[in-house]
């Protein structure tokens, strides 16, 4: 990756909150995929139901890791804000996520440095090392435990997998407040 490179992956181009994973859904296309594409309404629930149980945990996960940031005060300045115009997650999911005007993306090539301002969340320690011994990312990462870690100055963490026993919802909660404690929200 370098630094002229494009994110590559689905959602808002204009994105502010990035998750990056390793692996592709195989599903119409995507395998092939060079830039950053919005879903569309619908879209997450065809790739969960052509793709399997893990990428519906995927979307899922990350649906409910905004909810949670919505709830802990993160979510206020657009597009994140618009988190408030849903009454439940599973909601956003289905209607917003990954969509134009959302602000968020699910990165499978992220560009090589993730220091634009924008929050940057990578999936798994192992890819997080990987991608850092390729050459493939450029951070200062402070592990925080083994599952966590934090470069402040780039915005960006570390922590696992997106799936309910990796990602459980007392470590959505930590990775929450990892987000509001490790950042300065107000100039976001």
């Amino acid at each position: 990756m370098s630094g002229v490179n494009a994110p590559v992956g689905l959602g808002d181009g204009n994105y502010q909150f990035g998750v990056c994973i390793g692996n592709r859904p195989p599903f119409m296309g995507l395998q092939q995929l060079d830039s950053c594409r919005p879903l569309v309404a619908g879209e997450i629930k065809a790739i969960g139901d052509a793709c399997g149980n893990g990428w519906r945990k995927v979307f899922n996960v990350y649906a409910k890791l905004l909810w949670a940031m919505k709830q802990a005060g993160l979510a206020q300045e657009p597009p994140l804000a618009r988190l408030e115009e849903f009454s439940e997650w599973q909601q956003y999911r289905d209607d917003l996520l990954l969509q134009p005007g959302s602000g968020t993306a699910l990165l499978f090539e992220p560009s090589a440095t993730l220091d634009d301002g924008r929050v940057h969340l990578i999936m798994g320690r192992t890819w997080a090392k990987q991608l850092l011994d390729e050459g493939r990312l450029v951070a200062e990462l402070d592990w925080l435990n083994p599952e966590f870690a934090i470069d402040r100055r780039r915005w960006l963490i570390v922590c696992p997998y997106f799936d309910y026993r990796q990602l459980s919802n007392i470590k959505i909660e930590f990775l929450v407040s990892l987000l509001a404690e490790g950042f300065d929200w107000s100039g976001a």
